[in-house]
C-alpha cells in the first residue's frame, strides 16, 4: 500500500510539475515586461469622478457603502491601448454586487456611461457574472457567460480575485483565478480593436469595488 501511495505522488510530481514551473516563468517574465497602471498611492494617470473613487489602502476605492450610487461611475485611464495583458485584483464589498473592468472602450459624450467590452464582476439579477464579458452601453448583452458550476467553483467570495485579460486582435480570453472562463473572437465589422480601460462601480445600493496591483504587458 505504501508502495502504491509512493508511486501515485512520485507519478504526480513528474506530471504537474512542470506546469507549476511554466507557470511561475510565466508570472515572473510578465512581471519583468509589464507596466502598473496604478501608483498605489494617487489616481494618476486615470480621470473620473473623484467623489466616487478614492485610493485607500493600496487600492482603487469605487463607490461607497453609506450611500446609494445614482448612475453607473467609471474611472478611466487617460491611455489607449489595443493588443495588450492586463492582470490586477478585484473584489467586491456591500449590498450592491455589481461593477466590471472596461477594456477596448470610450466615453459616452454628456454622460456618465463607458461604451465598450466590459469584463464583469458580481451579480445580475439572480446569478453570478464574474469572469462574464458584457458589452457595456453598445450591443447591452452577453457576449459570452460562465456556467454557474464554474462560477461557484472558482469564485473567492467576500475577498481578492485575481483576473488576467488577454486582448489580441479579434479575440478577448479572460482567467478568473487561473481558469479560463472567456474565449471571445468578435465577428461584427466596426467595433473597435482599441479604447480605454476603466473600473467601474454599477449604480444601485451602497457598494464600493475594490482593484489592485494593476499592471499591463502591451503585445
Amino acid at each position: 500500500m505504501i508502495r502504491h501511495v509512493f508511486s501515485f505522488f512520485a507519478l504526480f510530481l513528474i506530471l504537474f510539475t512542470p506546469c507549476l514551473l511554466a507557470q511561475e516563468l510565466e508570472s515572473a517574465s510578465f512581471d519583468q515586461e509589464s507596466l502598473p497602471l496604478f501608483d498605489g498611492e494617487s489616481l494618476a494617470g486615470w480621470e473620473g469622478n473623484a467623489y466616487w473613487f478614492r485610493v485607500e489602502d493600496g487600492a482603487i476605492v469605487a463607490g461607497r457603502l453609506d450611500e446609494k450610487i445614482p448612475h453607473n461611475e467609471f474611472l478611466c485611464t487617460t491611455q489607449m491601448y489595443d493588443n495588450f495583458e492586463l492582470r490586477l485584483e478585484a473584489k467586491l464589498v456591500g449590498t450592491g454586487q455589481n461593477a466590471g473592468i472596461q477594456i477596448r472602450s470610450k466615453r459616452v459624450r454628456n454622460s456618465t456611461e463607458v461604451s465598450g467590452y466590459q469584463v464583469d464582476m458580481g451579480q445580475a439579477g439572480n446569478r453570478g457574472v464574474w469572469g462574464a464579458l458584457y458589452d457595456e452601453s453598445r450591443r447591452n448583452r452577453m457576449l459570452a457567460e460562465v456556467s454557474p458550476e464554474l462560477h461557484n467553483q472558482i469564485l473567492r467570495k467576500d475577498t481578492w480575485n485575481q483576473y488576467r485579460i488577454i486582448c489580441r486582435g479579434k479575440k478577448i480570453t479572460v482567467y478568473l483565478n487561473g481558469r479560463k472562463t472567456v474565449e471571445y473572437e468578435e465577428g461584427e465589422a466596426g467595433i473597435p480593436g482599441h479604447g480605454v480601460i476603466g473600473l467601474q462601480i454599477h449604480s444601485g445600493a451602497p457598494s464600493e469595488a475594490w482593484y489592485r496591483n494593476l499592471r499591463i504587458k502591451q503585445l
